[in-house]
C-alpha cells in the first residue's frame, strides 16, 4: 500500500504536460456541460501509469474542487436548488457504498448499462428540443425520485470514478428535465460524492492527498472558465455540445467493453 502511495506522490510532482491539459480541459468541460469528469481516471492510469486504485480514489475525491465553484454559481440561480439538493441528499450514501464496494467489485460491468444510459440521452438531445427549455419550464420531480436518482448516480460514480454528471445527465433527461436544470444538479452533485469517496478512500488508505489536491485545483481553475463559457453560449449550442459529449463517452465505453 505505502508503495502505491509513494508513486502516486512521485507522479503528483512530475505530472507531464499532456496530463495536465486534458485535466484542465475536463474541467473546463464540467463547469460548461457538468460532464468531463470521466476523462480523469483513464490519463491518470494511462498517461501517467499511476494504478487503478490510486487513480479512483484521487479523482472521486478532486471533485469537491469543481463542485465548490458549482455551488456557487447554484446559490446565484436558486430555480434550480431544490433539485440540486435532494440529489445530492440521495447521493451521499450511495456514494459511500460505491467508495466501499469498488474494492470488492469489477466497475468494469458498469460501463454496460452507463453506456446504453449516455446513448439514450445523447439521442434524446439531438432530436428533442424540450431538454432546452428555458427556467420558466421547469418540472417539479416527487421528492422520492430524486433521492432515487441521487443514490443511483452516488453509488455508480464512487465505483467508476466519474464525479456523478455523466450519469446523472442521462436519467434527468429521461425524467424529462431541462438542460439548465440537469447542467446545474450535475455540477452540484459532485460535492457529496466526493466527500463521500474521499472520506472511505481515506480510511482504506488509498487516497493520495497531494495527488488530489493537484487535480481538484486544476478543475477548479478550467470549472471556473467553463461556468462562465458556458453562460454565453445560446441554448442549441449547448445541447449540441451535451449531446456530442454522451455520444462520444458512450462510444468510448462502448470500445473499451469490446476491446
Amino acid at each position: 500500500m505505502n508503495q502505491h502511495v509513494a508513486t502516486a506522490r512521485w507522479k503528483t510532482e512530475t505530472m507531464g504536460l499532456a496530463c495536465l491539459g486534458i485535466i484542465l480541459f475536463a474541467g473546463w468541460l464540467i463547469g460548461t456541460t457538468g460532464i468531463g469528469g470521466v476523462l480523469i481516471v483513464p490519463t491518470l492510469t494511462q498517461v501517467e501509469g499511476i494504478s487503478p486504485p490510486q487513480a479512483l480514489a484521487a479523482s472521486s475525491t478532486a471533485f469537491v474542487f469543481p463542485a465548490m465553484i458549482a455551488l456557487f454559481f447554484l446559490f446565484m440561480r436558486r430555480i434550480h436548488m431544490r433539485n440540486a439538493v435532494l440529489l445530492a441528499i440521495g447521493a451521499l450514501p450511495g456514494a459511500v457504498l460505491g467508495a466501499t464496494l469498488v474494492h470488492h467489485l469489477d466497475a468494469h460491468l458498469l460501463l454496460i448499462p452507463t453506456a446504453i444510459l449516455l446513448f439514450f440521452g445523447g439521442f434524446r438531445l439531438c432530436v428533442d428540443l424540450y431538454s432546452v427549455s428555458n427556467s420558466s419550464d421547469f418540472v417539479k420531480l416527487p421528492l422520492w425520485a430524486l433521492l432515487v436518482t441521487g443514490a443511483i448516480v452516488g453509488t455508480g460514480s464512487a465505483l467508476t470514478g466519474t464525479g456523478g454528471p455523466i450519469l446523472l445527465s442521462p436519467l434527468l433527461l429521461i425524467l424529462r428535465q431541462p438542460l439548465p436544470s440537469i447542467i446545474a444538479s450535475a455540477n452540484a452533485i459532485q460535492m457529496p460524492v466526493a466527500i463521500a469517496s474521499g472520506l472511505v478512500h481515506w480510511q482504506s488508505g488509498a487516497l493520495d492527498l497531494g495527488l488530489t489536491t493537484t487535480i481538484g485545483l486544476i478543475l477548479l481553475a478550467g470549472s471556473v472558465a467553463g461556468q462562465n463559457f458556458g453562460a454565453i453560449m445560446r441554448p442549441r449550442q449547448l445541447q449540441h455540445l451535451v449531446a456530442i459529449l454522451l455520444l462520444g463517452t458512450g462510444c468510448w465505453f462502448s470500445w473499451i467493453l469490446i476491446s
